[in-house]
C-alpha cells in the first residue's frame, strides 16, 4: 500500500513539474553532472589555461631566431669646402637596406629556469584543484539527488497522513451522525488535515525545488528518479574502521592537500626566482647580416657580416628591488606553509565529522528502524483500541503523525548515511566509477 500510494504521487508530481523530462538515477546524474554542469566545466577550462604555462616558459630556455629588414629611401646634400675656402654643394637619391638574421640561445638563466620549475608546480596546482573539482560534483550530486528523494518521500509521507486522517474524520462524522462520537472528534480530525493540507503544499514545492537544483547541474528536465532500495542497504563501518586512518590516507590522496603542496612548492621557486636578479645571465649568440648603403660615406656599397659569440649580462645596482622582491617571496613562502597547515587540520575536521556521520550513522538507522516498527506496532494497537472504545481518535491522529515522523527521520538518515559516504570518499581524493556504482545498485531499477 505504501509503495502504490508513493509511486502514484511521485508519478503525478513528474507529471506535473517536469513535462518531458526523463528518467534518472544517481550514476546517470553522475555523468550528466561531469560533462554538463558549468562549474567543472569552469574548472577544466582553468586548468587548460595554466597548463599553458609550462610550454610558455619552456620557450624562454630554447632558442630565439629573429629577422629583421629595411628599405629606405635617402635624399643626402654633401657640403664640401675646396683648398680656396669656396664650396660645393652635391645632392644624391638613393635607396638603402638592411637585412639581418640573429639567433640567441639562452645558456644561463637562473631566471628563467626558475620559472620553467615553477610552471609545473602551478600546473600541478591546477590538476589538484580539478581532482577536487570533480570529486566535489559526486559530492553535490548525491547531495541534490537524495535531498530530492527525501522531499519526495516527504510528500508521499504526507499524503498517507492525509488519507488516514480523511479516513477518521469520516468514521467521526459517522459516529456524531449515529450518536456514538462527539463533536470535539469532528473538529479535531478537520484541524489535522487542514494543518496537512499547507503541509502538502509546502512539500509539492519542496519537491519542484529540489529537482530543480538537480537539473541545474544535469542540464536537462529530470522526471522519475530511481528511488533507494532499503533491502539493499548494507549498514557498514567505513574502511579503514578508525578516523585517525581516514585523516591518514586523506593526507596522503587528498587533492586539496596536493593543492595546498603545490602551492607552496610555487613559493618557494618564485624565491629562487627573486634571488635570480642578482645573478648575471649568459647568452650564444650568432648573426648574420647584410647591408647597402648603410652610411652616407659609402654610398652605393654593400656588406655582408657575420658574428658569433657570447653575451654576459651581470647586474651591479638595482635600487634595493631585487633583496625587497626576495623578502617579498619569503612571506609567501610562509603564508603557504601556514595555508598547507591549516588545510590539514580542516581537512581532519571535515574527515572526522564525516566518518562519524558514516560510523554513526550506521546506528542511527538501525535505531530508527526499530523506532518505525515500534511505533507502526502502536498504531495498530490504538486503531484496534479506538474500536473497542478505550482509545480516541485523537489518540490515533497522534499515532499516525508519530509514524509519519519516524518514517521522515528514517529516510532522512538513510540519505545522510550514504551522503556521508560520498563526502568521506571525496575528502580522500578516491570517488570514482566504482564507488559510485556502488551506491548506485542501492537504487531501485524504477519507480
Amino acid at each position: 500500500m505504501h509503495v502504490t500510494i508513493k509511486k502514484l504521487v511521485v508519478s503525478l508530481a513528474c507529471a506535473g513539474l517536469c513535462g518531458s523530462a526523463f528518467s534518472l538515477d544517481l550514476m546517470q546524474a553522475w555523468r550528466l553532472a561531469l560533462d554538463q554542469d558549468a562549474t567543472i566545466k569552469a574548472s577544466r577550462a582553468a586548468t587548460d589555461s595554466r597548463k599553458e604555462r609550462v610550454p610558455q616558459a619552456y620557450s624562454q630556455l630554447l632558442p630565439n631566431v629573429s629577422a629583421n629588414f629595411s628599405r629606405n629611401k635617402n635624399d643626402l646634400t654633401t657640403v664640401q669646402p675646396d683648398f680656396l675656402g669656396q664650396a660645393s654643394t652635391s645632392e644624391q637619391r638613393y635607396f638603402s637596406a638592411g637585412k639581418t638574421l640573429t639567433l640567441r640561445q639562452p645558456l644561463y638563466r637562473p631566471f628563467q629556469t626558475a620559472s620553467y620549475d615553477q610552471a609545473k608546480s602551478q600546473v600541478e596546482d591546477a590538476l589538484a584543484l580539478l581532482e577536487r573539482d570533480t570529486q566535489n560534483v559526486a559530492v553535490r550530486v548525491a547531495g541534490a539527488y537524495f535531498e530530492a528523494l527525501l522531499a519526495s518521500d516527504q510528500l508521499v509521507l504526507i499524503e498517507a497522513q492525509r488519507q488516514a486522517v480523511l479516513t477518521q474524520l469520516d468514521a467521526a462524522k459517522k459516529g456524531f451522525a449515529a450518536g456514538a462520537g462527539v463533536r470535539t472528534d469532528i473538529d479535531e480530525a478537520q484541524a489535522r488535515l487542514d494543518l496537512v493540507v499547507a503541509q502538502s503544499l509546502e512539500a509539492r514545492q519542496n519537491v519542484e525545488l529540489t529537482r530543480r537544483q538537480l537539473e541545474i547541474m544535469v542540464n536537462e528536465p529530470v522526471g522519475d528518479l530511481a528511488i533507494l532500495d532499503a533491502g539493499k542497504l548494507n549498514l557498514s563501518l567505513p574502511d579503514p574502521e578508525t578516523v585517525e586512518g581516514w585523516i591518514e590516507k586523506a593526507e596522503q590522496t587528498s587533492p586539496e592537500i596536493r593543492s595546498l603542496t603545490a602551492q607552496v612548492e610555487t613559493a618557494r621557486l618564485e624565491i629562487d626566482k627573486a634571488r635570480a636578479g642578482h645573478k648575471p645571465t649568459l647568452d650564444f649568440i650568432a648573426q648574420r647580416s647584410r647591408s647597402e648603403s648603410e652610411n652616407v660615406t659609402r654610398v652605393q656599397s654593400s656588406f655582408d657580416n657575420t658574428t658569433f659569440g657570447l653575451q654576459l649580462a651581470i647586474p651591479l645596482y638595482g635600487g634595493g628591488y631585487v633583496s625587497s622582491t626576495v623578502r617579498q617571496a619569503e612571506a609567501e613562502l610562509e603564508r603557504a606553509q601556514y595555508a598547507l597547515e591549516a588545510g590539514k587540520r580542516d581537512l581532519a575536521l571535515r574527515v572526522n565529522r564525516e566518518f562519524r556521520g558514516v560510523s554513526e550513522g550506521v546506528l542511527r538507522v538501525k535505531a530508527l528502524e526499530q523506532a518505525l516498527r515500534s511505533v507502526e506496532l502502536l498504531a495498530t494497537s490504538t486503531r484496534k483500541s479506538l474500536q473497542a472504545g478505550s482509545r480516541t481518535i485523537v489518540d490515533v491522529l497522534n499515532t499516525e503523525q508519530q509514524k509519519a515522523a519516524a518514517a521522515r527521520d528514517l529516510s532522512q538518515a538513510r540519505y545522510l548515511y550514504l551522503v556521508s559516504q560520498v563526502r568521506l570518499f571525496a575528502l580522500a581524493g578516491e570517488i570514482d566509477e566504482k564507488q559510485m556504482q556502488a551506491i548506485n545498485d542501492l537504487l531501485a531499477n524504477k519507480l
